[in-house]
């Protein structure tokens, strides 16, 4: 054993150890006075706080954080993506919606109990997941790509729901953000059988998720069935979020980070890596969950524990990034095309002519005073062109912009999961606009794109800081903006969960709003759109050979690290314009380039053009459904546009390979 061998393998101890003695410490600090001081005669308050809700909260933190540790855990290794988690795949979503569907339609279903509720929506929404992902013999890249369309559904439709019945939702948004909160031992003591029969479960896997570090090929000759395991470990996974959901809502970076915090410090086998992970998950989340009730004292109950774990996980995984050992992954999708293409050349003209269609429809069909369908009025056509116009060009170049950012990504990084969200840039833009609706009394649309551009190049900024030593390594720009975007969207649900009336404006921002674009945002949007997306285009090479991996990079003369630089670069800019214009969008730049590539554009430059036709007529798309289905009401188009385009991508991934 080399000494380098035995440093790393104190590494995951060190952690572990350092989270769970500050925790203690923390910990003692509350629980301290009510143990030293003298019991009182009759009712003593502090000691039945101590005994039926401190120490309850503390065992669940303990719990939970490791259940959902275990559960990611399972998920990476399994499904070999690193930024695989149940919050990512639909787990957590399919809880939430299912509690919010009960609320509003079928509020009886909550008297047999909300565990039941929450449990029954995260089974759906995982059966719906291994359905899809059964086409194609469960493939890793089918299992987190149906996860990641079940998700945005299901959080997109929950989403609608708390916008149009907020009043009656809001202890639900509440909660869904994690709350940890207890009143006696009955959710502890129920979760501990659970999870410990999952981890049994998990325990026996280990040997057969060894075997898959050998590679596909290998681990089948040897006589493992991979289909079989997968379906075993994902199961295990998705049992374990759902117990940990129903109990205590959503806490979704445990589950993402845990895992990456053991592999940076040092676990390197999968059974290191199960372990390891489980009990800084269990660490992790004492810690966060201490440190909230210790600094934040009677408004504790009101934070959301799920936000605030993310405020102090991602400076934990910003501080252990350098020590990520970098490899690149072959875009599957890439490799299992060839032969199945169910569109293939006619796809791009396809999409064009869709485009050309959406955009004509938005501009002439839509609601009248009276509630119907109606051509514009000859008398008013011009003021009601007027008013549409700049919103449907703001949506078309924003939704082209969200896609091709989307493109250049997932080809650099070799990961389907990878966005412009997942970047970090919409985080920061968003960070920008919380300060300005915060900070000053009546923020303008100026003053709203200046912080959010402000809060864009900042976010961008710090990644590259994190990553340049690396030579912009694509996994750790990944996990940057990763970490950033956690950050950021916990102090932002922090911000919501306080009930300040300022938070429902930034929910809609964040819900990806054409509601204030004029004609000045819509001609620079466009502008931007052609300059950045030809300029996309002229980088078709590096797209084509960068998937390839570094090596082969190298070996035909590309310049690695001015090409990543100026790529992720290019994404950036793509992904603030688009911002800027129409807010946040958590689909478009995630679900185009899947779309393109499932209808048979595999290379760089037709991938690009399509994605671009189909980002934008779906955002065209969406914003006239969503200013014309409930009118008078609107419903802001980046929500509408993962109901819309789900459902396609749905369709699609149901095909066998």
């Amino acid at each position: 054993m080399t000494g380098t061998s035995t440093r790393l393998s104190l590494g995951p101890a060190i952690v572990t150890l350092a989270m769970a003695l500050l925790a203690a410490a923390i910990a003692w600090l509350q629980v301290a006075p009510a143990l030293e001081a003298a019991p009182a005669a009759g009712y003593d308050v502090p000691r039945m706080v101590l005994l039926y809700s401190t120490l309850p909260r503390m065992a669940t933190a303990l719990l939970a954080g490791a259940a959902l540790a275990l559960s990611g855990a399972l998920f990476q290794q399994v499904l070999r993506n690193p930024l695989a988690s149940p919050t990512t795949l639909g787990i957590s979503a399919g809880a939430n919606l299912a509690l919010a569907i009960a609320t509003l339609f079928a509020p009886a279903l909550l008297g047999f109990g909300r565990d039941l509720v929450a449990i029954t929506g995260s089974g759906i929404a995982a059966a719906l997941v291994f359905m899809l992902g059964a086409r194609r013999g469960f493939s890793p890249f089918s299992l987190v790509l149906s996860g990641l369309v079940i998700s945005l559904w299901c959080g997109a439709l929950s989403a609608i729901l708390m916008l149009l019945n907020e009043r009656y939702l809001i202890s639900l948004f509440i909660w869904g953000s994690g709350s940890l909160s207890q009143q006696s031992w009955s959710i502890p003591l129920s979760l501990l059988p659970k999870i410990g029969a999952i981890a049994i479960l998990s325990a026996l896997i280990i040997r057969p998720l060894s075997l898959l570090e050998l590679g596909e090929a290998g681990a089948s000759a040897l006589g493992l069935r991979i289909a079989q395991l997968r379906f075993i470990a994902v199961a295990a996974a998705v049992t374990l979020a759902a117990f940990v959901t129903s109990a205590v809502g959503v806490i979704g970076f445990i589950g993402l980070v845990a895992p990456t915090i053991a592999r940076l410090s040092g676990a390197r086998r999968p059974v290191e890596i199960l372990v390891w992970s489980t009990l800084m998950g269990a660490s992790l989340l004492w810690f966060a969950d201490s440190g909230v009730q210790y600094l934040a004292g009677a408004m504790a109950d009101f934070l959301p524990t799920g936000a605030v774990t993310a405020v102090f996980g991602s400076p934990l995984l910003l501080l252990l990034l350098p020590r990520l050992k970098t490899r690149h992954r072959i875009l599957q999708g890439r490799t299992r095309q060839a032969g199945r293409l169910a569109i293939g050349p006619k796809a791009l003209p396809l999409a064009l002519v869709t485009v050309i269609l959406a955009v004509l429809v938005a501009l002439f069909i839509g609601r009248a005073i009276d509630g119907t369908w109606a051509l514009p009025d000859a008398s008013i056509a011009s003021e009601i062109l007027g008013l549409r116009t700049p919103r449907v060009f703001a949506a078309l170049a924003s939704g082209a912009m969200l896609a091709v950012a989307g493109v250049i990504l997932q080809r650099l990084t070799g990961n389907e999961m990878a966005s412009p969200e997942v970047l970090g840039i919409s985080a920061g833009a968003t960070f920008g606009v919380t300060i300005a609706v915060f900070a000053i009394a009546a923020p303008g649309l100026a003053s709203q794109l200046g912080f959010a551009a402000f809060g864009a190049l900042v976010v961008l900024a710090v990644i590259f800081a994190f990553s340049v030593r690396s030579g912009l390594a694509p996994e750790r720009v990944l996990l940057a903006g990763i970490a950033l975007s956690a950050m950021v969207d916990a102090v932002v649900g922090i911000l919501t969960a306080s009930g300040d009336p300022r938070s429902f404006f930034l929910m809609r921002w964040m819900s990806g709003s054409t509601y204030t674009i004029d004609g000045i945002t819509a001609i620079t949007a466009s502008v931007a759109a052609v300059i950045l997306i030809a300029t996309a285009f002229s980088t078709r090479r590096w797209l084509d050979i960068l998937p390839l991996g570094p090596q082969a990079a190298t070996a035909v003369g590309l310049p690695l690290t001015s090409s990543r630089l100026a790529l992720f670069g290019l994404a950036g800019l793509l992904s603030a314009a688009a911002t800027l214009s129409v807010g946040p969008l958590s689909f478009i730049g995630l679900m185009a380039p899947h779309l393109a590539r499932e209808a048979g554009l595999v290379r760089a430059l037709p991938q690009m053009a399509g994605a671009a036709a189909i980002g934008g007529g779906l955002m065209v798309l969406a914003d006239w459904v969503g200013r014309t289905v409930v009118f008078p009401y609107a419903i802001p188009a980046g929500l509408v546009s993962a109901l819309v385009g789900a459902p396609f991508l749905m369709l699609m991934l149901r095909r066998k390979a």
